[in-house]
C-alpha cells in the first residue's frame, strides 16, 4: 500500500523500542521525556498513524489541546479504514476541549456515530441522545463516581451532588475519556433485569457551575419525608441528595469493575460510589425491600443559590412541622 508515494511497512525495531519506553515513562507521569521519545519516533516513521496517534495521546494526557489536535489530524490523514478508528475519538475529544464543533462533528460522524441536524448556532452537537452515564471525578486522586446525563461523546453534566472533597459541583459539564473503567447496573423492572451504565474517567472541568454546594443536617421522621425536600429542590430547578444513603466507599479495584448501583426501577440513581463492601453500616437503606432500619438523622447535599437555600428548607419543616427540622447549614463548595 502506498500513502504519498511511500510504501507502508512495519515499523522499525528503533521506532518500537521508542515508543514502550515512552509509554513506560508516561505511566510514572515523566510526559516530557515521553514527549521528546515519540517525536524521535514520528521522526522516524512519519508515515506510521500510529506515530501521531500516540502523540496525540500524550498531548491528551497532558491537556495541551492544540497539540492534540494537530497530532490526530495527521494521525487520521494516514488511516487506512473508514470508520471506527479510535484517532477519530480522540481529535473529538481534542475538537470538544477546544470547542471546536465543526471538527467535533466530523471526528464522531468519521468514528462511526449520528450527528443529528447542525447543532446549535454555533455548530455544538446537540441531540446526541447518549443517555445516561457515571463519570469519576479526579480519577488520579480522591476518586468519586457521580451520576450525570451524557451531553455528546466526550461530555458529561453532572446530575448527582458531589461531596466537597471533588471541588466540584452540581450542573458542572466535564470532559471525560473515551474508554470506559467499569460499570454501574441498576434493576429495570420487576422481573431482575438489570441496565448496565459506563464509568468513565474525568479529564478536566469544561465548563464550571456556578450553584454553590451545601451540607445540611436534616431530621427526616421518614423516608417520605427525605424525598420531600428532594421533590422540592427539583421543582425549583435545582437538587437536593441525601449523602446518608447515596455514599458508599469502595476500593480502586471495586469501584473501576461492574458494581451494583443498589437501587431499584431508576428513580434514585446512586450517585456516588463509595462504600466498602461488607461494610454498608447505615447507608444501604434505600434498596427497595432491604428492610433496613431508617435513621431520622440525615446529612444531605443541596446545590440551590444561597438567596433561595434557607427558604427551601423553611418550607420543607413547614410543609410538616412534626416530622421534619434542619440546621447546621454550611456552604462547602
Amino acid at each position: 500500500m502506498r500513502i504519498f508515494g511511500k510504501v507502508r511497512h512495519r515499523p522499525s525495531a528503533s521506532w518500537r523500542q521508542a515508543t514502550d519506553r515512552a509509554f513506560t515513562l508516561i505511566g510514572d507521569g515523566r510526559y516530557e521525556d515521553a514527549g521528546a521519545l515519540l517525536t524521535r519516533a514520528a521522526d522516524m516513521e512519519p508515515w506510521l498513524s500510529e506515530s501521531w496517534f500516540n502523540l496525540a495521546l500524550l498531548h491528551k494526557f497532558r491537556h495541551d489541546w492544540e497539540q492534540a489536535r494537530a497530532a490526530g489530524l495527521r494521525a487520521v490523514a494516514l488511516l487506512d479504514r473508514e470508520a471506527g478508528a479510535p484517532d477519530w475519538w480522540n481529535v473529538g475529544i481534542a475538537a470538544t476541549a477546544l470547542q471546536d464543533w465543526p471538527l467535533a462533528r466530523r471526528a464522531w460522524q468519521a468514528y462511526g456515530l449520528k450527528v443529528p441536524g447542525e447543532g446549535s448556532p454555533s455548530g455544538e452537537p446537540l441531540g446526541m441522545n447518549l443517555g445516561s452515564a457515571a463519570v469519576r471525578l479526579s480519577p488520579e486522586g480522591e476518586a468519586e463516581v457521580v451520576w450525570g446525563r451524557r451531553l455528546d461523546p466526550a461530555r458529561i453534566e453532572v446530575l448527582s451532588i458531589p461531596l466537597p472533597s471533588s471541588g466540584r459541583r452540581w450542573g458542572e459539564v466535564v470532559l471525560h475519556d473515551g474508554v470506559p473503567h467499569g460499570e454501574r447496573t441498576t434493576a429495570t423492572g420487576p422481573d431482575g433485569t438489570t441496565r448496565a451504565y459506563p464509568v468513565f474517567d474525568e479529564i478536566e472541568l469544561w465548563a464550571p457551575s456556578p450553584v454553590p454546594t451545601w451540607v445540611v443536617l436534616l431530621e427526616a421522621a421518614t423516608e417520605a419525608d427525605r424525598d420531600a425536600l428532594e421533590r422540592l429542590a427539583a421543582d425549583a430547578g435545582y437538587a437536593a441528595e441525601d449523602w446518608s444513603s447515596s455514599v458508599r466507599l469502595l476500593c480502586r479495584t471495586c469501584s473501576e469493575s461492574r458494581m451494583p448501583s443498589d437501587e431499584g426501577d431508576g428513580e434514585h440513581l446512586d450517585p456516588h460510589d463509595h462504600s466498602e463492601p461488607g461494610h454498608p453500616g447505615p447507608l444501604g437503606h434505600r434498596t427497595a425491600g432491604s428492610g433496613s432500619l431508617w435513621v431520622p438523622e440525615r446529612e444531605c447535599g443541596i446545590a440551590a443559590p444561597s438567596a433561595l437555600v434557607r427558604g427551601l428548607l423553611d418550607g420543607w419543616v413547614a410543609d410538616s412541622p412534626d416530622t421534619r427540622e434542619w440546621r447546621d447549614l454550611e456552604e462547602v463548595c
